[in-house]
């Protein structure tokens, strides 16, 4: 199965770091730079043989990933280019604005996990009301044929599409007869598992259950903020912490809780640099420069101790002490440790903080092994 486990993840994309199979580097970081990745339906380069499939990928998950198999086998049979067509912002959160969806990828973390499955080009589609109200044969003759020149479409038994979803995998196939392009199912076991998995995946992240995240995802969850100032009480307590606040407010956030985390902190020379999606590109400064991972421990949550009411993310990365203010941070979800506590005591809660690290570095020494 295609899936970025644990150590693949860190070791190739996340972190380009030194790895026992070189071969996996540079296929990785090949493909990385290779992913074309466009903004717009307009002036689209003429795909050759274009295999394309359609879906918000909310999370590259394990059940994604198997349409991507399937996608990028299909392409290798005719030589032809893989092309997934995904939407921005999410389709429900402008179809039902009272309901939002919380992502599990922001834009650009998506780019960056479609880029290292070795996709050739990626469509982001702007979504709105005016794309969402086209009628289901203006979809596929104004924006598919048109725009994307399919070769292939392989889609989902259940894929509806434009006004009031009226159009369906059936309507599909009657004009691909018409327009010379052939339809392919993705195989409804595939299709279920894709909806099992994003809504497994979100309700373990809300319940805490990162062992069960991580393994729909097939790599470890994470997340990106900026490291503000904050009260001092982890320095005070001798474990200095990086506050953090996550910048895009769609992205969800796992339940209050204790966890095992791991970080890679952006250079400081690339700050305020512009690596953004805008320039079609799939690489973090994270990759590009090879930010180390360090090992640590989280806390999500209120700070009950000391009588807090703001929603607070405090990482304590080991054995590290630079000044990383202002500067971007990505975490990593390895495991959770227990729920948020009440202490009577500063002294006792640092007690509990000892315990932490040492249950902490504990799962670190069994990972290893």
């Amino acid at each position: 199965m295609l899936y970025l486990n644990h150590k693949i993840s860190q070791s190739l994309h996340f972190k380009i770091h030194k790895s026992s199979n070189p071969e996996i580097l540079l296929y990785t970081v090949l493909y990385l730079r290779c992913m074309q990745v466009h903004h717009s339906v307009n002036n689209l380069p003429p795909f050759k043989n274009a295999v394309i499939t359609i879906g918000t990928f909310d999370g590259v998950h394990l059940g994604h990933q198997q349409i991507i198999k399937q996608l990028k086998e299909e392409a290798a049979n005719i030589g032809g280019e893989t092309v997934i067509i995904t939407f921005h912002p999410h389709p429900r959160n402008i179809v039902t604005q009272n309901k939002p969806v919380y992502l599990l990828t922001t834009l650009q973390e998506k780019i960056s996990l479609l880029s290292a499955f070795g996709i050739d080009h990626l469509i982001i589609v702007p979504f709105n009301k005016d794309f969402s109200e086209q009628r289901p044969e203006e979809y596929i003759i104004n924006f598919l044929f048109e725009k994307c020149r399919p070769h292939t479409l392989i889609i989902g038994y259940d894929h509806r599409f434009g006004k009031n979803r009226m159009g369906d995998y059936h309507l599909l196939e009657q004009y691909g007869k018409q327009l010379g392009f052939a339809v392919k199912e993705i195989p409804e076991q595939v299709i279920n598992e894709v909806t099992v998995s994003s809504t497994r995946i979100r309700e373990a992240l809300l319940k805490g259950d990162i062992a069960t995240a991580n393994t729909y995802l097939g790599y470890p969850y994470f997340f990106e903020g900026m490291v503000v100032d904050g009260n001092k009480l982890g320095r005070t307590l001798g474990y200095p912490t990086a506050n953090i606040i996550v910048q895009d407010e769609n992205k969800l956030v796992p339940s209050n809780g204790i966890y095992v985390a791991e970080a890679q902190v952006a250079e400081a020379s690339i700050v305020n640099s512009e690596w953004s999606i805008e320039r079609g590109s799939g690489v973090s400064p994270f990759s590009i420069h090879h930010s180390p991972l360090l090992q640590g421990m989280m806390s999500i949550g209120i700070r009950p101790t000391i009588n807090g009411k703001d929603r607070t993310i405090e990482m304590n990365i080991f054995d590290f002490n630079e000044d990383i203010y202002g500067r971007t941070i990505k975490i990593f979800m390895c495991a959770y440790l227990r729920p948020e506590e009440k202490f009577n005591s500063l002294d006792a809660l640092k007690q509990q903080i000892d315990n932490d690290k040492e249950n902490s570095l504990e799962y670190f020494r069994k990972r290893k092994d």
